[in-house]
């Protein structure tokens, strides 16, 4: 007779999520034998103890790891489970990566591989650079795939790259050679975009060319590539920006100085005390000593908190030695951009002062 402390099979797949046709499966399989089965009616019981190695199981499965991967991950270490999930889980991403860009061929193919509208001709690394500096202010946001997107405006004086999360909005503006023929405008995934820019860098030139659903990307001698489009309305960024009030504080600070006191801060929020006598960088909590910076201020001495994962990124990818802030307030948007060129251009939203930290 089974003991209390054992539950029948119906109990332990409510607990852990699996059904009883999974449990009599990775019985059979050898993954997870009941700990005792009745020999007159074949009931099968599981212990408490197993909850934790048939949730792990039932997890491992739900994102797709082959049975034989399975029992290697569950008997191992934590070290190197860890390592054996960080794998297959690159896998897939490859595997995803490279099954969109068969896909993309495909619908070339059966669409007769209608000749696509020629949306501008850059340079390889510049373009690269850009989409890389501008997909920082991307997020994942369930419900918001365009925030993972990529904003396009093509005219024929420039082209304007712009993504937000709602925390940052970091903006490129490239000039195409030559003079871009057509305007246009569109989302692309940023996904597909990151995925391309290694073979883009190393291309000296980059046709960008409208097709059905996406852009294609050209590139000599190379593949292409294709991005698609998301189909959700941008956020409107350009009320935004011209709804920006003045700046009441201007500050130029060394960019690499000023990253690595980010760096060596410890905390979530960093604190930007800035005055007539430079920029102190501090932790909120005034634990740890400040970090003064030498800086070229003009306007009001302001006080300013941001979050580590919005500021750092804004400065680490701002072009040149320096970087200039425009300060409106504790509570307002903050423009980060390189001290001598304008063409990258980041919004950085603060903490307001009564955030819990």
């Amino acid at each position: 007779m089974p003991s209390s402390e054992l539950m029948p099979i119906g109990v332990f797949a409510r607990r852990t999520g699996l059904t009883s046709s999974a449990l009599r499966f990775y019985a059979d399989s050898g993954l997870l034998s009941p700990a005792e089965v009745d020999p007159v009616s074949g009931y099968r019981y599981y212990g408490a103890d197993q909850v934790a190695r048939a949730t792990a199981l039932r997890r491992l499965r739900e994102i797709a790891m082959p049975l034989a991967e399975v029992e290697t991950v569950l008997d191992a270490g934590a070290d190197e489970a860890a390592r054996l999930l960080d794998e297959h889980v690159a896998r897939i991403v490859g595997d995803a990566a490279t099954a969109r860009q068969k896909a993309a061929v495909v619908k070339a193919a059966l669409g007769g591989d209608v000749p696509g509208l020629l949306i501008a001709t850059l340079k390889g690394p510049v373009l690269a650079d850009a989409v890389d500096q501008v997909l920082t202010a991307t997020a994942q946001e369930p419900g918001m795939p365009v925030l993972a997107g990529l904003h396009i405006e093509v005219s024929r004086e420039a082209i304007a790259l712009t993504a937000t999360d709602r925390y940052r909005l970091s903006t490129r503006t490239l000039v195409p050679a030559p003079p871009a023929e057509q305007t246009w405008v569109g989302t692309v995934d940023g996904d597909d975009l990151r995925a391309a820019v290694a073979a883009v860098r190393r291309s000296p030139l980059v046709r960008v060319e409208a097709v059905p659903y996406g852009i294609r990307l050209r590139m000599p001698e190379r593949e292409d590539r294709y991005c698609r489009l998301l189909t959700e309305d941008f956020p409107d960024h350009r009320s935004m920006l011209a709804s920006l009030g003045e700046a009441g504080t201007r500050a130029t600070v060394p960019k690499e100085l000023l990253l690595r006191a980010l760096e060596e801060l410890p905390g979530e929020h960093v604190e930007l005390h800035v005055s007539d006598r430079g920029v102190d960088v501090r932790s909120p909590d005034g634990e740890q000593p400040g970090v003064p910076l030498p800086a070229d201020v003009t306007g009001e001495a302001l006080r300013i908190r941001f979050e580590t994962t919005t500021l750092y990124p804004a400065v680490s990818t701002a072009i040149g030695p320096d970087v200039m802030f425009d300060l409106r307030g504790h509570d307002q948007p903050v423009t980060i951009r390189s001290a001598d060129r304008g063409d990258l251009t980041t919004l950085a939203m603060p903490v307001k002062p009564d955030h819990s930290l």
